[in-house]
């Protein structure tokens, strides 16, 4: 996946606390293959009447180019499927900004290059508020700009390194085979019975 460093896209707001991976994608879903996407599935039973339209009323309705959510507190608490995100990516969200998130839910977007900005709950309604404009998220200065608001955004220095350069977890470690070679070689001289 490709890396990034900043991002400007148009916000929508989804003011609900406690979304959870269920509502992000109902499970009957995900026997669909990821290769025919996930998008169409987000949010499926609050975004759709019984006949499957699109509620014209649903937030994420307005703004069908939107690529920046912003949620209320623990958005992504729930089970551990990564299908969620998936539904998120493929609907061409590249940032979710909330209070808090569910740890595993974060995880997830970090590792398919979907950001979990961290900011108070003051600020995520500060950002509500700015919905009719583009904001401007900089991953270098963690900030989110957007009209006269500048806000800063929390994020793991890890997670923020593998979103800039495009990382999951196996290329954190590649980066890292200098050190672990020299850690094994030292290993190795060092206690040669061990590798008998």
């Amino acid at each position: 996946m490709p890396g990034w460093t900043s991002h400007e896209g148009r916000m929508v707001a989804l003011p609900i606390e406690n979304i959870d991976t269920d509502q992000l994608i109902p499970a009957r879903f995900m026997s669909t293959p990821r290769s025919q996407g996930y998008g169409r599935f987000l949010l499926h039973d609050m975004a759709r009447d019984a006949d499957g339209s699109l509620r014209p009323d649903f937030a994420l309705a307005a703004v069908p180019d939107a690529s920046i959510l912003i949620a209320r507190r623990n958005f992504g608490c729930g089970s551990s499927r990564e299908a969620a995100v998936y539904a998120l990516v493929d609907s061409g969200f590249r940032a979710v900004i909330a209070p808090s998130f569910g740890d595993i839910f974060a995880s997830n977007a970090v590792n398919n290059g979907l950001l979990p900005a961290k900011v108070s709950e003051a600020e995520a309604e500060a950002l509500m508020k700015e919905v009719d404009h583009s904001a401007c998220i900089d991953l270098e200065r963690l900030e989110i700009v957007t009209g006269d608001l500048r806000i800063k955004f929390d994020l793991d220095p890890v997670w923020r390194t593998k979103l800039m350069n495009g990382w999951d977890d196996i290329d954190l470690t590649r980066d890292r085979a200098d050190q672990i070679a020299e850690f094994r070689d030292r290993r190795k001289a060092g206690a040669a019975w061990a590798w008998v």
